[in-house]
């Protein structure tokens, strides 16, 4: 039984977001403590004694804090393998390494990619500001390549790590739903069979949706 789990940020941040999907997955009861960090809220005695130096997530269990929200996942994962989704993080070794490749690849080589166009797609317009093609171009080319990679992988297996939804599938979630949302954005998912086929089953995960719920009912720093 969980107990004392908080989490500190806001659900539109996708490092949040990547937090609260897999709290949903593993079914544990957690609070959220919703921090605006374009506010004074930020401000708050306790939120800089734990705050992540980013303003994105951080994550509290008794006396232990974390701030990377990977990190935090196989936390959970490894604290709590008897609730939700069991096999999230593997069932033996063996999985759990090809989880771990593939975790490995979406903070190494997905993330960065995928962030900017987060940045540049989906939330620069909101900020009125003007566009930079030739990087989102570029950063459109280096997500191509990489989505070339796992439409490889996805043409043999249903998910990245085999034929289950693991972290390995759940970690991409975040930036792949800023961008898909964008009309530009969706046609780097859509173009490819199998990746539009594993994004289609990701993002419509009952754990994802009450995330999205929760960025639509009070999405923070853009409401």
């Amino acid at each position: 039984m969980a107990a004392g789990l908080q989490v500190f940020g806001q659900p539109a941040s996708t490092d949040v977001a990547r937090v609260l999907t897999c709290l949903f997955e593993k079914n544990l009861e957690f609070e959220l403590v919703r921090i605006d960090t374009f506010k004074r809220e930020h401000k708050l005695p306790e939120f800089i004694k734990l705050r992540d130096p980013t303003g994105q997530v951080t994550f509290k269990h008794g006396d232990k804090t974390l701030v990377d929200s990977r990190a935090i996942c196989r936390y959970l994962c490894t604290q709590f393998p008897e609730d939700g989704n069991r096999g999230i993080y593997g069932t033996g070794s063996l999985e759990r390494a090809s989880i771990e490749q593939w975790l490995q690849a979406e903070a190494h080589s997905f993330d960065a990619p995928s962030s900017e166009l987060v940045f540049h797609l989906a939330f620069a317009p909101l900020l009125s500001m003007t566009p930079d093609e030739a990087h989102i171009a570029e950063n459109e080319r280096k997500l191509q390549q990489m989505l070339g990679v796992y439409d490889e992988i996805l043409a043999k297996n249903q998910y990245l790590a085999g034929d289950e939804f693991t972290l390995a599938d759940l970690s991409h979630l975040p930036s792949s739903h800023y961008i898909a949302a964008t009309t530009r954005g969706r046609k780097l998912f859509t173009s490819k069979r199998h990746v539009a086929r594993w994004y289609d089953a990701i993002s419509s995960r009952p754990s994802w949706q009450q995330v999205v719920k929760m960025q639509s009912e009070h999405p923070g720093t853009f409401e």
